[in-house]
């Protein structure tokens, strides 16, 4: 559904990705994680179309989007919630949904849409009349994914949902992506942390340095000392000596 292609990225001389292929299949829930500045909010920049690749393909449902504007690509079906939330504050949290849900012309198909969002994120329901501005930081992350529902998309684009929460909260927001992966919605999803992907995720991706250093399936993950081998950049001895400290 999509794929990157010997991906390129940089911010002037600076370069953020490095030759990266990735590709994510309609259904599967698949984590990039990695350590801060490795290139993976750069990833989504690009596939979202906020930042021009330098070289490489980008393909989504089978046809290149490199170039493509950001309002085109969501309307074709891709969708992000970009780290930081970037909700309404001065709307209520009935506002910013309805807003998302006003290009759609098959209302009663957003009343259903906009009823699953509110089963799958119960705290909205609750303070649906009041400001998004209020909400607690766990509850904006909440409401931009909820945004997202609301979109329709075939794929939804993820980053850091966990960033400056709470562990009880993660933990509720996590629930909420196991409740999408049911539902059969395709996530390509950044973290930092391989704490709480190991039971979610159908593949996972180290990024380090600009560079995929690993890609597992959740069969081959195993004990995880692999991918925390790949995360932390030990390799050969190095590797032998951290997994026996």
């Amino acid at each position: 559904m999509l794929e990157f292609r010997d991906l390129h990225a940089s911010y002037g001389k600076l370069q953020a990705l490095r030759g990266v292929s990735l590709s994510v299949g309609a259904g599967e829930l698949v984590f990039v994680v990695g350590p801060n500045g490795a290139g993976k909010s750069t990833l989504l920049k690009c596939a979202s179309g906020l930042l021009a690749p330098r070289a490489g393909e980008i393909a989504f449902d089978g046809r290149s989007i490199v170039g493509a504007q950001p309002e085109d690509l969501c309307r074709s079906g891709l969708a992000l919630v970009p780290e930081g939330r970037h909700v309404f504050g001065t709307l209520s949290v009935e506002e910013n949904l309805r807003l998302t849900g006003m290009h759609r012309k098959d209302k009663a198909e957003v009343r259903a849409d906009l009823d699953a969002a509110l089963d799958t994120f119960p705290i909205l329901k609750k303070r649906f009349k009041g400001a998004a501005g209020y909400l607690s930081g766990g509850e904006q992350q909440q409401l931009a994914i909820a945004r997202a529902i609301l979109l329709k998309p075939k794929l939804m684009m993820i980053d850091e949902p966990s960033l400056g929460l709470a562990p009880l909260v993660v933990d509720q927001v996590y629930e909420a992506l196991k409740a999408l992966k049911k539902r059969g919605m395709t996530l390509l999803i950044i973290e930092q942390s391989t704490a709480r992907v190991l039971g979610l995720a159908d593949r996972i991706a180290v990024l380090r340095n600009g560079r995929i250093v690993l890609s597992q399936s959740r069969e081959e993950i195993g004990d995880g000392l692999e991918l925390e081998n790949a995360y932390f950049g030990y390799h050969g001895e190095h590797a032998l000596l951290a997994t026996s400290a």
